[in-house]
């Protein structure tokens, strides 16, 4: 990759610009470009794309994005040490890289998007991936603003997205993930590919929205998620006792003596149709 951008290893582009990656920010550094370069590619060709990517560090996932024909990156990066490096970047591609000093949980991606179809790719800092990851099921109004999602998770998380009714990994973010998405495992990352090392395997998933997923409320189903598996080794009378309880699954036609790992997507669906509005 170096030799098609002419920029710095990263290695060197970290020492020079003194970036340790911070455990409180949930940073490990991609620095294998070859890797970058897969993880930037396997949602299909970036040609004349605008990606949203988040926590670009030193920037070896954004010039993977650059190299590969995106038109533009709009990166959000709120760790200052990282600018200058992300600075070089802009420089090296004029008018291509947008850089947003911001903490992602405080961006409206929607309106950064505006009007443009884009993608988001990104090694999502560990810390808030899953809760980035919610924000965007839930967007409104759907289809969402975004033609696809390439996002890096812990592997434990990313099974638990792409996770099956039954499984021991389903729970809320497996119904609201398929709810409104196809999502698949693309790869694994070993930890080893990271600097500094995480103590886990990390996999890349590839999420693509459902243009008519089944009608429902996103906030109420979001809520009734949240009961049913904040409590998953209780009865879903039990669970979801705070929202009707017995009453509500009898509406549905639902066993209150089944548990919400059991209940698939559709089912889910119904009780927050039944519960109405929020």
């Amino acid at each position: 990759m170096a030799a098609i951008d002419g920029l710095p290893p990263l290695r060197e582009v970290i020492a020079e610009h003194g970036l340790k990656a911070k455990k409180a920010l949930g940073q490990n550094f991609l620095l294998d470009l070859n890797l970058t370069q897969k993880i930037a590619l396997s949602g299909g060709t970036l040609d004349g794309c605008t990606v949203l990517e988040v926590g670009p560090g030193p920037g070896g996932l954004t010039r993977a994005l650059l190299a590969n024909g995106a038109r533009k990156v709009i990166a959000v990066e709120r760790d200052q040490r990282c600018l200058p490096a992300l600075a070089d970047i802009a420089a090296h591609y004029p008018g291509q890289l947008e850089i947003i000093e911001d903490d992602a949980l405080k961006v409206d991606f929607a309106a950064v998007a505006g009007e443009r179809d884009v993608r988001i790719i990104a090694n999502l800092p560990y810390n808030i991936g899953t809760q980035l990851l919610v924000n965007w099921l839930l967007s409104e109004p759907w289809p969402p603003f975004y033609r696809s999602m390439t996002l890096m998770f812990q592997k434990e998380v990313a099974q638990r997205i792409v996770a099956a009714p039954g499984s021991g990994s389903y729970g809320r973010i497996s119904v609201l993930a398929g709810w409104r998405t196809h999502a698949d495992i693309a790869f694994d990352l070993p930890p080893q590919a990271f600097t500094p090392p995480p103590k886990v395997t990390s996999s890349i998933v590839h999420l693509t929205p459902r243009q008519s997923p089944h009608p429902c409320s996103a906030e109420t189903l979001s809520k009734v998620t949240q009961a049913a598996f904040g409590q998953r080794r209780k009865m879903l009378r039990q669970s979801l006792k705070s929202l009707g309880g017995a009453q509500l699954l009898a509406a549905c036609g639902i066993d209150p003596q089944r548990r919400a790992e059991t209940l698939d997507i559709k089912e889910f669906c119904h009780l927050a149709n039944a519960l109405g509005p929020s």
